[in-house]
């Protein structure tokens, strides 16, 4: 078994928007690539990037120290039987920048060490923010911004430092395109009665299917998101399946916390120029994106080479 994972240099996923879809993709990344004998696991992303729900994912049941649903836990489970010199526990999660506030750095790294140096299994989040002073990497990585992204280090890395200055800089298209789907989800409903049948991920966008084509020029949809972006209205987290735009919209929504604070903060937001025909699917897409670059082919789309 080890000797299949050993040649992994990385793998990358799209970064869902729902929590559904984000327990599930933990679950397939922990199926795939997690080993028995991995100890420590890195977790690498900025807040509101999934992360918690991803963790869930990979490891169900793992009692979590701060998740996004506010449960913090004083002291960490890690921090307590680390004073006991006692490790109860198989697994541990802690959050690394949140542990911080209360706990000094070479506590951290010390409680860390022993709970290794006694074969238990540690989820660090923030993984990044202790790496250095740890003077360990993860046997395995896991980043997250607008992708997933999936690595087994060796010697000579990727150091987490390496995936966190990828995943931080592409979090901000991930969360401009979630707004923008929903804003146009919003006026599909609102203004045409009409229900989109699917949600899917291009690079710097979103995919919206239909059973049937929406008898609705795609001009006047782009146009509609621009004028609603222009409002500048504040995009905030009402509940679990729910965001508010403005003072008045309220939508459903999968990933209520994955979003820009402000319309104006979504950036070149573009649909393509027609409803492209997907004949495995036997369904009608309309892509949207958030991209400087202008698209002549819609098979180059998911292009790889930044």
């Amino acid at each position: 078994m080890l000797s299949f994972h050993e040649p992994l240099r990385y793998a990358t996923f799209f970064a869902p928007r729902g929590s559904q879809r984000m327990v599930a993709l933990g679950h397939q990344i922990a199926q795939r690539y997690l080993l028995p004998t991995d100890q420590l696991i890195g977790i690498i992303g900025d807040a509101g990037s999934g992360k918690s729900l991803l963790i869930k994912g990979m490891f169900p049941g793992l009692e979590l120290t701060n998740d996004d649903d506010g449960i913090n836990q004083r002291p960490a489970p890690l921090i307590r039987d680390a004073q006991r010199h006692k490790f109860s526990s198989h697994t541990y999660h802690l959050d690394v920048r949140f542990e911080l506030a209360f706990v000094q750095r070479y506590e951290l790294v010390d409680a860390i060490k022993a709970a290794l140096a006694q074969e238990r299994r540690i989820v660090l989040e923030h993984f990044d923010s202790i790496y250095h002073e740890l003077g360990i990497n993860g046997e395995l990585l896991v980043a997250i911004g607008e992708e997933v992204i999936v690595v087994r280090p060796n010697l000579f890395g990727p150091e987490p430092d390496d995936l966190k200055g990828t995943v931080y800089k592409s979090l901000r298209y991930r969360r401009m395109a979630h707004s923008a789907e929903d804003l146009l989800v919003h006026i599909l409903e609102s203004d045409y009665g009409i229900v989109c049948d699917g949600h899917g991920d291009v690079k710097h966008g979103f995919i919206l299917s239909f059973n049937t084509k929406p008898d609705i020029p795609v001009k006047d949809l782009e146009a509609k998101v621009n004028a609603l972006i222009a409002t500048d209205a504040e995009i905030t987290y009402k509940d679990a399946t729910h965001i508010t735009i403005g003072s008045s919209i309220i939508q459903h929504c999968t990933g209520p916390r994955i979003h820009v604070r402000h319309t104006q903060e979504i950036k070149n937001f573009r649909l393509l120029d027609d409803y492209v025909y997907d004949p495995v699917k036997k369904t009608y897409e309309l892509v949207g994106m958030v991209t400087e670059e202008t698209i002549h082919d819609i098979h180059r789309i998911n292009h790889f080479g930044d």
